[in-house]
């Protein structure tokens, strides 16, 4: 048992250590920079955002409400968080750590900058630096995604273009990431792709992902360049998922549902122990008027 506990003691002390560490970020990750400029507009979208992606455990800035995790997530407004350069915070909204999700199938490149317009309007010394403007050449402009189904290869196709002389082009060697969308956030299907020498990339869709009730999932595809395409996508629904039925929370017996639904182990068991518990206090009572009788007597 001794053995045990310091078994459990060694393995707090080395987690501890390890959340403790320094969170080091790519040299050429901390270097990045916003692609646009900070606004008001961005500023206050980006509290939109932060609030429904952050608050929850960094709380209000400026307010030291953290949630109390291990190790503590940062206030947004103190030299801990303002120390980092725009790239770093960009990257760990990006990737996350431990307790730290990642974003990077949540968030939109020009979401995180909003989020990190809005962090840095806490600090008064800050002054932004923007991204150089990318060469025209690799600039695209009216971008259009087409995405298909094969159902012969059950392969998902996905083609960008862009306008180019009043005609669509096709863009070769672009990275493209395919998502089913769920409830909470993004799953990613078959990797990132590249687009071939036809400006299409492919992706095998898994046969047992499940749909809704006729089988149709919401399939979102997006280049990962947002600062050459900027925020193209497609988003469309295809029947190509297996066919589920979900039922409502409040169909099945469940401990979350009314009584009339309420588990009937979990209705039996309240009710026997509630019997229990008035029984004994009834022999209580009677073995107290017990006493109580033979006293006077």
């Amino acid at each position: 048992m001794k053995k045990y506990f310091l078994f459990l003691g060694f393995f707090f002390f080395v987690s501890m250590h390890l959340s403790a560490q320094e969170w080091t970020v790519p040299a050429d990750e901390a270097g990045k920079l916003s692609p646009f400029a900070f606004s008001d507009s961005t500023r206050q979208a980006g509290g939109v955002l932060y609030n429904t992606n952050c608050k929850s455990c960094h709380g209000d800035p400026g307010k030291n409400n953290v949630v109390k995790l291990v190790p503590l997530p940062p206030d947004p407004a103190s030299d801990q968080m303002q120390k980092n350069s725009d790239g770093a915070i960009h990257y760990k909204l990006t990737n996350g750590r431990g307790l730290m999700p990642s974003f990077k199938n949540t968030l939109t490149m020009t979401d995180t900058w909003k989020i990190i317009s809005f962090i840095r309007s806490f600090n008064e010394k800050y002054v932004q630096e923007v991204a150089k403007k990318t060469d025209l050449g690799t600039s695209f402009q009216n971008v259009k995604i087409l995405l298909t189904f094969n159902k012969e290869t059950n392969q998902v196709k996905v083609m960008p273009t862009y306008s180019k002389d009043n005609k669509q082009q096709i863009v070769v060697g672009a990275e493209i990431k395919l998502f089913v969308k769920r409830y909470f956030g993004n799953l990613m299907i078959d990797g990132v792709k590249n687009t071939d020498n036809q400006g299409v990339a492919y992706f095998d869709f898994p046969k047992n992902l499940p749909g809704d009730s006729l089988g149709i999932v919401h399939l979102l595809a997006k280049p990962t360049d947002e600062t050459a395409f900027g925020e193209a996508k497609a988003d469309t629904s295809l029947s190509i998922g297996v066919a589920t039925y979900r039922p409502p929370l409040n169909e099945p017996r469940a401990l979350w549902n009314v009584v009339s639904k309420a588990p009937i182990w979990l209705l039996l068991t309240y009710s026997l122990t509630v019997l229990a518990v008035w029984g004994l206090i009834f022999y209580i009572l009677l073995e107290l008027r017990r006493i109580f009788k033979s006293g006077v007597n």
